[in-house]
C-alpha cells in the first residue's frame, strides 16, 4: 500500500468509524452468537496472496461487527465504562503512525517527556500532594496497561522493600491486606508475589475500617508474621463503596512503632473507576482525606476520562522504590542521559511501552478539564436519576449508596428472584447488566457507561426493569400459590390452575388477585418462600403490572365458582395475556 492508497482508504475508514459510532443505537447491545461463530467463517490458514482493503473492510462489516458486544451503546450498563471519544481515536491513530517503542528516554524522547507532563497535569488536577509529581524530583506518575498491573507493580515494590527492611530470604511470612470487596486483581497479585492475603470484612457502609485493619495486623504481628502491604479501594467494583481511607491511614501511622523493626507498610489506593472523578473538586476529599500514609495510587483514564483502553494512570510517592525493584540495565539499554530523566521501563513490568500519553494529551487538550468534569458530573446525575426511580418502587432495595455512576440493587426476597430478573432482562436484549455478590446478596449492577445515554434512556431502562420484575414476581406468586394436590387431568390439559382466594360471593372480583397471597394458608399448603416483605397493597397495585389490579382489568379474569376450599380457578394464560397488553417501553 502506497501513500495515495493509504489516503484513500484512510478517509473511507474514518467515514466507516464515524458511521458506526453515530449509528450505535441501531446495533444490538449484545450479539446473538455462540462460541465458534467466527472461527468457522474464517479460513484455517493465512492467505498466501495479498487481499484488497475493500475485501478486508467488507469482512469487518459482515463478520466482525455482528460479533461485537457494543460497550458504547446507550443501553449498555454492565461492568464500568470503556472510555472512547473522537479525540482519543485520533490520538491512537497518530500513535500508530509514529510507531515508536518508548522504553527509555533515548528510545523515544517525546514519548517519555509527554508522559511526564501529562501525568503531572492529571496529578495536579486531582489535587495530589507535590511528592507524587515529577516536578518534585521524588515521585511521579506513569502510564500502565491497567489498574491490575498497577496493583501488581506496587505490591512487587512493597515486597522488595520488605525484603530489604527485614532481611528476608523468603516471602512466606509476608502478609497483604484488603477488603473482601476489593477487586480480584489484588488476590491475583498476592498469588504472583507468593505472599499471604487477608481479605477483611467490610463495615456497615461496605468499606474497610481502620479498626478492622489494625486488629488483623496486630494479630499477625503476634503470630510472628510481617504485614507489608495494604490495598485500600475507593470505589469497589460491586457497589462503588469506599474504604475508610482516613481511619486506615491513622491505623497504619499508629502501628509503625509496634515491632523492633519498623513495619513501614505500603499503602496502595486502587481507584480504577472512581478515581477519575477526583478531577471534580467536590469528590477530591474522598482521596485527600487520609492521603498522608499513601505510597501509591491509580485509576484507569480509559474507564471514565473519554480515553481508549489501555491507559492506566499510576502515581508513586517515592519512585526509587519502583526503580530499585524493577530496574534491569543491560548495556544495550544504557544511554548517556539515564540519570537525568525517567526511563519508564524501570517503573513497570514490560520493557516495550506504547506512546499512551499521546491520546490522553489529545483528550485533555480537546475537552479541557471543564469538559471532562462536565462529562463525569452528567453521568453521576443520570445515576442519581435512576436511583430516585428505584427508591420509589418498594419491591426493590438498593445495596450501598449512589456516589458515582453505579447503582447496585436487588429485588426484595431471595437471591434467586434477582438472578432470574437479570437473566430475563439480558436475554431480552433491551439492556445489558452484570451481577455481583455483596455480603451474601446477589445484586444487579446498573452503571451509566455510554456518553450517548440520556434522561429518556434512563427512564426507559427503569421501565424495562420494572416490567420484567412484574413478570418475575408474577411467575413466583403463581408458582407459590399453586395447589398441586387439587389439579385434575382436565386442569392440566387446559393450562388452568387453582389459586386460593377470598370467597367472592359478594362479587368483589377486584379482591381476587391480592387475596391469592393473603388466604394461601386456608388451603393448608404453606408457602415455600415467605412473602411478608410485600404488603397486600403493594401486591394489588404492582404485582400483575400496575393497573391490572383495577376492577376493569380484573373483570377479564373470569373465575369459576364451586371449587374446593373456596379457591378460584384462574387460567394462567389469561393472566399472562393481561400482563402483555401494555409495555411501558
Amino acid at each position: 500500500m502506497d501513500a495515495e492508497e493509504f489516503r484513500k482508504h484512510g478517509k473511507e475508514m474514518i467515514d466507516f468509524i464515524a458511521d458506526h459510532v453515530e449509528g450505535i443505537r441501531q446495533q444490538p447491545i449484545v450479539p446473538n452468537v455462540k462460541p465458534g461463530f467466527l472461527i468457522t467463517k474464517l479460513p484455517s490458514r493465512a492467505p498466501t496472496e495479498p487481499e484488497s482493503i475493500e475485501k478486508i473492510t467488507n469482512d469487518v462489516e459482515q463478520l466482525i461487527i455482528p460479533g461485537m458486544t457494543n460497550w458504547q451503546h446507550p443501553n449498555f450498563h454492565a461492568y464500568f465504562p470503556a472510555g472512547n471519544s473522537y479525540p482519543s481515536i485520533l490520538g491512537e491513530l497518530m500513535e500508530s503512525a509514529l510507531g515508536c517503542i518508548g522504553f527509555s528516554w533515548a528510545a523515544a524522547p517525546s514519548c517519555t517527556e509527554l508522559e511526564i507532563v501529562v501525568m503531572d497535569w492529571l496529578g495536579k488536577a486531582i489535587g495530589l500532594p507535590e511528592d507524587f509529581l515529577h516536578c518534585s524530583g521524588k515521585g511521579g506518575g506513569v502510564l500502565q496497561g491497567s489498574a491490575s498491573e498497577s496493583v501488581l507493580v506496587s505490591m512487587l515494590a512493597a515486597r522488595h522493600r520488605a525484603f530489604k527492611t527485614h532481611r528476608l530470604s523468603s516471602s512466606t511470612r509476608l502478609v497483604a491486606y484488603c477488603s473482601m470487596l476489593a477487586h480480584s486483581c489484588v488476590e491475583k497479585a498476592a498469588s504472583l508475589c507468593n505472599v499471604r492475603l487477608r481479605q477483611l470484612e467490610p463495615d456497615a457502609d461496605f468499606g474497610l475500617s481502620g479498626e478492622t485493619l489494625r486488629q488483623a495486623i496486630e494479630k499477625d504481628i503476634h503470630d510472628n508474621l510481617i504485614p507489608f502491604f495494604v490495598c485500600a479501594t475507593l470505589g469497589t467494583t460491586s457497589i462503588c463503596s469506599f474504604d475508610n481511607l482516613p481511619s486506615i491511614s491513622d491505623a497504619l501511622s499508629s502501628l509503625k512503632g509496634m515491632s523492633e523493626t519498623p513495619l513501614n507498610i505500603w499503602l496502595h489506593v486502587d481507584s480504577a473507576y472512581a478515581g477519575n472523578a477526583f478531577i471534580c473538586p467536590e469528590f477530591q476529599h474522598l482521596l485527600l482525606d487520609g492521603i498522608e500514609e499513601v505510597d501509591s495510587l491509580e485509576f484507569n483514564a480509559n474507564k471514565w476520562l473519554l480515553t481508549n483502553f489501555d491507559c492506566g494512570c499510576m502515581w508513586v510517592r517515592d519512585r526509587l522504590h519502583l526503580e530499585d525493584c524493577l530496574s534491569v540495565d543491560p548495556l544495550y539499554l544504557k544511554h548517556d542521559h539515564q540519570h537525568l530523566t525517567a526511563d519508564f521501563r524501570n517503573w513497570g513490568i514490560p520493557l516495550s511501552r506504547r506512546f499512551r500519553s499521546l491520546k490522553l494529551w489529545f483528550v485533555i487538550r480537546r475537552f479541557g478539564l471543564t469538559g471532562l468534569q462536565k462529562h463525569i458530573r452528567e453521568q453521576v446525575r443520570l445515576a442519581k436519576k435512576f436511583t430516585k426511580l428505584l427508591q420509589k418502587d418498594t419491591r426493590f432495595e438498593q445495596i450501598g449508596k449512589t456516589r458515582m455512576g453505579l447503582v447496585s440493587f436487588k429485588l426484595k426476597g431471595e437471591n434467586e428472584l434477582s438472578e432470574r430478573l437479570l437473566g430475563v432482562i439480558n436475554n431480552s436484549g433491551q439492556l445489558f447488566m452484570v451481577p455481583a455478590k455483596v455480603k451474601h446478596n446477589y445484586v444487579i449492577r446498573f452503571c451509566v457507561c455510554s456518553t450517548s445515554t440520556t434522561n429518556s434512556d434512563i427512564e426507559r431502562a427503569w421501565n424495562v426493569i420494572s416490567y420484567h420484575a412484574d413478570h418475575v414476581l408474577a411467575d413466583e406468586i403463581i408458582e407459590m400459590t399453586l395447589c398441586p394436590g387439587e389439579l385434575s387431568p382436565a386442569d392440566l390439559a387446559t393450562n388452568s390452575f387453582l389459586f386460593p382466594c377470598k370467597d367472592n360471593s359478594q362479587g368483589d372480583e377486584h379482591e381476587a388477585v391480592p387475596d391469592l397471597i393473603r388466604s394461601r394458608s386456608t388451603v393448608g399448603q404453606p408457602f415455600r418462600r415467605p412473602f411478608r416483605r410485600y404488603s397486600t397493597s403493594e401486591l394489588s397495585h404492582r404485582l400483575l403490572y400496575r393497573s391490572i389490579s383495577s376492577a376493569a382489568r380484573l373483570q377479564s379474569l373470569t373465575p369459576t365458582s364451586n371449587t374446593p376450599h373456596k379457591t378460584t380457578q384462574l387460567r394462567l394464560d389469561t393472566i399472562l395475556n393481561a400482563l402483555k397488553k401494555e409495555r411501558p417501553f
